[in-house]
């Protein structure tokens, strides 16, 4: 089978971007071709039967039609791959891949372009969220050429502007999903932990650096490598997602749920180094935090994520807000790959509170575009397998 698609990079993530006409309709026969694309499942974890790059990060995948129906420009459906599982999991959305959408869309021809920017109206199916996309462009394409810096990300270029147009309760359905700024998780094996768990654009649960004997200054690297502190990190996460009505056990979480919530440690604000070696001073942000996707620490930080900790950083009692510098209303996450400044328009309203928007900057490039080719004897085996 061979299949037209785009491999983007959005934010500090990268994926195949296919148009939903191309894909076939049957959807075990889908997600079957979705997963041999990325070379999933690889009981190694290395995805080198496929284009996927063996991180969270890279084994994303953005599906994309015509959107007018509904009132906006594009319909955006996002999946994370599982690496080393049968599994496309869309229980939530990714902020960085979502930046690529807008210039997909003005490639593709989707929309009208009208330089030197171009608004696009894109809906994420996964969460019935608008996000509104303020695209470069030049010539009637996107331009990705510019001097804007995204940590994380080498090199520089053009600024995407994203509005995430009222993103609370994306999975749960509200900002404070237990109506608490805090809970107490009880964990076999772990210990009762304190907890925030808030959903703007995807759920989070927040907890405090040490709760698991950390300081804060600890590197991607180093918590990756302690498997008996990232099985205690997914009990956690795990039954945070019970508590957030996600999954109904923390097995089913483990094995049907792996992305959502993700499990973020937050704390004051520190010095530390960044994944480039460099000295990340604790007083250019407002707080610090590192997130674990799919089972291993954020090499920078996931752009809903980052939504989430904004909107989390304003409501009152949350560990995010009491870990939270005083600020000038900007949070600027303190990451492993450095700053990631956001601005979170948060209200109370009665007894719930609501996140009426969210400003985001990210930078975008298509890397290449052609055909996905995947067997046709193999593609039927394993679509039989999805389906039964």
């Amino acid at each position: 089978m061979r299949v037209p698609a785009v491999l983007m990079r959005g934010g500090t993530s990268r994926g195949l971007f296919f148009h939903e006409r191309d894909l076939p309709e049957d959807h075990a026969l889908r997600e079957a071709f979705i997963l041999a694309a990325y070379g999933s499942p690889d009981a190694a974890r290395r995805q080198v039967d496929g284009v996927g790059g063996a991180t969270s990060s890279t084994s994303k995948v953005a599906v994309i039609s015509d959107g007018r129906e509904q009132g906006v420009d594009v319909l955006y459906e996002f999946g994370q791959v599982a690496i080393d599982r049968s599994l496309i999991d869309r229980r939530g959305n990714c902020g960085n891949l979502s930046s690529g959408v807008g210039p997909f869309a003005v490639d593709e021809g989707l929309v009208v372009p009208t330089d030197p920017v171009t608004v696009v109206r894109l809906l994420n199916v996964n969460t019935g969220k608008l996000i509104v996309a303020h695209v470069p462009t030049r010539d009637g394409r996107f331009d990705p050429v510019g001097d804007f810096s995204l940590p994380g990300v080498p090199g520089t270029g053009s600024r995407i502007r994203l509005d995430y147009v009222d993103p609370g309760g994306a999975v749960t359905g509200a900002v404070l999903p237990t109506g608490n700024p805090v809970d107490d998780l009880t964990v076999p094996g772990v210990g009762t932990v304190p907890v925030s768990l808030v959903d703007a654009a995807n759920p989070l649960l927040f907890v405090h650096w040490d709760a698991f004997g950390l300081n804060g200054t600890e590197g991607p690297d180093e918590i990756d490598s302690d498997p008996d502190l990232l099985r205690r990190l997914e009990a956690v996460r795990a039954h945070g997602a019970v508590l957030a009505g996600i999954a109904d056990t923390p097995e089913q979480a483990t094995e049907e749920a792996p992305s959502v919530p993700k499990l973020t440690l937050v704390g004051k604000p520190r010095d530390y180094l960044t994944t480039a070696g460099t000295v990340q001073k604790g007083s250019e942000t407002t707080v610090r935090a590192s997130m674990m996707s799919m089972g291993k620490v954020h090499r920078a930080y996931a752009l809903t994520g980052g939504i989430c900790t904004a909107v989390a950083a304003a409501v009152p009692g949350t560990l995010v807000a009491d870990a939270t510098a005083d600020d000038d209303g900007e949070c600027r996450i303190g990451h492993p790959a450095g700053v990631l400044p956001l601005r979170a328009d948060v209200r109370r309203e009665g007894d719930t509170w609501q996140a009426a928007a969210v400003t985001a900057y990210r930078s975008a490039r298509r890397l290449m575009e052609g055909r996905v080719l995947v067997p046709g004897p193999w593609l039927k085996n394993r679509s039989t397998m999805i389906a039964g």
